[in-house]
């Protein structure tokens, strides 16, 4: 009797530490799940999401020799302090985005060879010319052109191939007659023919000097001669007779910035100039406000970039997109909304434009996750916006678009444009034709080494790279 209570008792208590277990593997199974969804959301500070007015600086430009610091024109790590006094308030920012976005989409249909499609607008803002517009050129380098080497703050652009500088008088400006290897190109020449071709105009001369004009979608211009001169990359390379815009006059938006640096697909670019050495081979990490990043060429400075397949029609860069997620959710979105016009990433434009049906899946399923957060009006193009001047913090559903390929998390600084913690915007904006291609913008770029590997045919996304 005394062996079965014994033996009763070791039952007992053999069940009672396998409920134990079970109850712990449960709770740890339900934690599990409760960290996958806690997966799908960044929390947010508030606070973070106003501009910074410290400058934090990239280790990154020190580990490759061939590479520039890269900054926000109008931020505390720029050095331009007129352009910092003047800097536009956000809605003339968001305007002056869409001007560029309008000539992008003007360039597309006219090379698609559909002549019916051409908007009103087109005729007013958009003269005769094939540049896209500056927009608000928000990214800079310094360039050493010349010798002696003269440094030029410069935009850099992928949507744009001629580089060009100041070569008007004046303190910030390139002056050639200073420059021992500077030299005029000949009207006569093949380079000349290409560049009046390449920038949309009759081919120019100045006596016997080759000259270009652009004038961009926004208003902006630059002409004057062109000319081949010695180029800096970093502090490792020189590059003799690179072929560039010597500006006698400019006016727009260029504020103190000393000129353009094009570093699209096509021959003019500083990319296809650059080729010999680099491949064709450079990345970029723009930073979000109060740090700096980088412009590298010949080199990643990630190893862990995951890449996506470059589509081979395009001047520009680019990409097929193919969905969107938000949170856990992969949205319905049928996929010739994407192939039907088609996906570029532009370092230029600001904020990321879809196709009307798939900008509409997006703002529903961000809409419905940030419903328990007031609505605030509308700023310009951006028409989801939230009051969250109540909370120190937020939670915001993740957003990642699909490429074929892979997919790209929107970094948390890339997914509000913020007027104030009163009037707080989903950083995205639909197209108002369904024929009109989506833009991959910068605001959702910030935060990514994006590596550009031209002649392997792929551009590579490594979060997290600017620090």
């Amino acid at each position: 009797m005394a062996t079965t209570t014994s033996m009763s008792s070791m039952y007992a208590s053999l069940l009672y530490l396998c409920l134990l277990f079970c109850l712990e593997k449960g709770a740890y199974a339900f934690e599990g799940r409760k960290i996958a969804e806690s997966n799908n959301l960044h929390t947010i500070q508030v606070s973070d999401l106003l501009p910074s007015t410290a400058c934090k600086h990239s280790t990154k430009v020190a580990e490759n020799k061939a590479a520039f610091k890269v900054v926000h024109r109008h931020g505390p790590c720029a050095q331009l302090i007129q352009d910092n006094a003047n800097a536009p308030n956000l809605e003339n920012i968001l305007v002056e985005d869409q001007s560029r976005v309008d000539s992008i989409h003007s360039k597309f249909s006219r090379t698609s060879g559909d002549s019916s499609y051409v908007k009103q607008t087109d005729a007013t803002r958009l003269p005769a010319n094939r540049g896209v517009s500056l927009g608000t050129g928000n990214y800079i380098v310094t360039v050493g052109l010349g010798t002696p080497t003269k440094d030029l703050p410069l935009i850099f652009d992928t949507g744009s191939d001629l580089t060009w500088v100041r070569c008007m008088p004046g303190v910030d400006a390139f002056d050639p007659t200073r420059s021992s290897s500077y030299h005029n190109i000949s009207c006569k020449s093949e380079i000349c023919s290409y560049v009046t071709s390449a920038t949309g105009n009759r081919p120019g001369c100045a006596s016997t000097t080759c000259e270009y004009g652009v004038r961009y979608g926004d208003g902006s211009f630059t002409y004057g001669f062109v000319g081949n001169e010695r180029l800096s990359i970093g502090s490792a390379d020189v590059f003799d007779n690179i072929t560039f815009g010597c500006s006698q006059r400019s006016e727009g938006l260029f504020g103190k910035v000393g000129g353009l640096m094009g570093l699209g697909r096509a021959k003019l670019s500083i990319i296809s100039q650059t080729d010999s050495k680099y491949k064709k081979l450079f990345s970029y990490c723009l930073p979000v406000s109060g740090k700096a990043g980088f412009l590298s060429f010949g080199a990643s400075q990630s190893k862990s970039a995951k890449f996506i397949p470059l589509s081979s029609n395009s001047d520009f860069y680019s990409l097929d997109l193919a969905g969107i997620v938000v949170g856990n959710r992969r949205l319905s979105i049928p996929a010739s909304v994407f192939s039907k016009a088609g996906t570029i990433i532009d370092s230029g434009t600001v904020i990321t434009r879809l196709q009307p049906k798939a900008y509409s899946a997006l703002r529903s399923a961000f809409t419905e996750a940030m419903s328990k957060y007031p609505k605030a009006e509308p700023l310009s193009i951006l028409d989801t916006c939230y009051d969250f001047s109540k909370y120190k913090t937020i939670e915001v559903p993740k957003i990642a678009l699909s490429f074929n390929g892979g997919d790209v998390e929107i970094d948390q600084s890339g997914i509000f444009f913020a007027n104030g913690i009163s009037q707080v915007c989903l950083a995205f904006a639909g197209n108002t034709d369904a024929r009109d291609i989506a833009i991959f913008g910068n605001m959702q770029q910030q935060n990514y080494e994006v590596v550009y590997d031209v002649n392997g045919g792929k551009i590579g996304f490594a979060p997290g790279a600017c620090s």
